[in-house]
């Protein structure tokens, strides 16, 4: 891989303005489409899935359907983006990890327009008559500049990986498994025939995809636990239990029960090529003047991507200033503990800290071991530091004020959320 973040971030940089009398339409009508969205977006997908019911069985996340999640996060996408535009205030870090998810989906440019004409569609049939044919130009536009950003940022990302557009799947074997707890099993995957699979950043994920039963072909993203370089990659993957989200009932995963019940050493599973733009060499490669210090933060299962950046760090004999934190419900919860431990002990300058909101007074590591939930008051943070947070919404809510507080630039802090983004962090 060649191509620089920072060139490929660029793209999304500088979208086309939007014009003076659709910006005017926009602001005074966002809170309007904003109270209905909720409204608008189940009409969308139950229009389009009707149509065009592969997208549903095969690419869409039919988990994240079920509870709204999906919905919500696609919505807030486009009225986060108005929003921007008309405040003149930088789509980068929406806009970049939107079109590393879609380069990992294969989303090609058509299918921008299949989107395009059901959603408006479906805010025509909420709203009716308060879709004057301006009110319709002007959103029509703010969609057609995002659309045009992402198309030309995914088409950088595939001319990097030097695939055509779409062709990101590709076969991979099981060669190693390891229940490390009830609920997470960790694979290494090699190419078919021994063949090395593609090389990655370290921080990004592959979507996984199985065939289920019915016959649909889902998608999950795994991060990548390990080192580049040697051709192998490792995934962690925590078993979706089905159970309750407030008032809604809540599927088992599809993708991670296949995968815990089916995959063996020697199945094949279908993988694609690495994206995600979490990586660590948007704080300097190496261990020049250039490369800042780093902060690797997590939750649960959110230590997989924190790993894979660990192992890279250590294997490269990188001596930057490493602070790895790091929080879980017990020890008994927290996978690849030993691994973090070990790879943090072969850095020249690394520190470990774990919280747990129960059993803390039982371990004796990794690191400093503090009970409850993480505080950032309790350590030092490097000067300069580049942070990389993920876990879950709440986690990612709690912690980025902390660094804030701390000092930490909101450009130095660089989140992956474990579900579909709502923008709010």
């Amino acid at each position: 891989m060649t191509t620089s973040l920072t060139t490929l971030e660029s793209i999304l940089a500088h979208p086309r303005e939007l014009s003076e009398e659709h910006a005017a339409v926009i602001r005074a009508t966002l809170p309007v489409i904003g109270a209905h969205i909720d409204e608008i977006t189940p009409v969308f997908y139950r229009t389009m899935f009707a149509d065009n019911p592969e997208l549903l069985r095969d690419t869409f996340n039919r988990g994240n359907q079920h509870l709204g999640a999906q919905q919500r996060a696609l919505a807030a996408s486009i009225a986060t983006f108005a929003t921007l535009l008309v405040d003149g205030r930088s789509p980068v870090d929406m806009l970049s990890r939107i079109g590393h998810k879609h380069a990992s989906l294969g989303i090609t440019p058509d299918q921008y327009q299949v989107v395009h004409d059901y959603l408006f569609g479906a805010i025509v049939e909420v709203l009716g008559d308060a879709i004057t044919p301006e009110v319709a130009a002007a959103w029509d536009e703010v969609y057609w500049i995002m659309a045009a950003v992402l198309v030309d940022f995914e088409s950088a990302l595939y001319a990097e990986a030097r695939v055509e557009p779409g062709d990101v799947f590709r076969t991979a074997t099981v060669i190693a498994r390891e229940d490390v707890t009830d609920s997470v099993t960790v694979f290494t995957l090699g190419g078919p025939d021994g063949e090395p699979l593609p090389d990655f950043r370290p921080g990004q994920y592959t979507s996984v995809g199985v065939v289920l039963p019915d016959g649909a072909r889902q998608l999950r993203q795994y991060s990548l636990s390990t080192a580049p370089g040697d051709g192998t990659w490792r995934i962690g993957v925590r078993r979706v239990e089905e159970g309750v989200q407030g008032e809604v009932s809540c599927p088992a995963g599809e993708v991670s029960g296949w995968l815990h019940a089916h995959a063996r050493v020697g199945t094949t599973i279908q993988v694609t090529l690495p994206f995600g733009d979490l990586v660590l060499d948007a704080a300097g490669i190496g261990s020049d003047h250039s490369a800042a210090p780093v902060v690797l933060c997590s939750a649960g299962i959110g230590i997989t991507p924190m790993l894979g950046m660990l192992a890279h760090l250590s294997a490269t004999e990188d001596s930057r200033r490493v602070l790895v934190l790091h929080a879980d419900r017990s020890p008994a919860d927290h996978v690849l503990a030993e691994e973090v431990a070990g790879e943090s002990s072969l850095l020249a300058d690394a520190d470990v800290h774990t919280w747990y909101e129960q059993g803390a007074e039982t371990v004796s590591g990794p690191g400093a071991v503090h009970p409850g939930y993480m505080d950032l008051s309790t350590v030092e943070l490097p000067e300069g530091a580049h942070v990389f947070l993920c876990g879950s919404t709440g986690f990612l809510q709690s912690l980025r004020p902390q660094f804030i507080e701390a000092g930490v630039p909101a450009d130095r802090l660089h989140a992956e959320l474990f579900a579909p983004n709502d923008w709010l962090v």
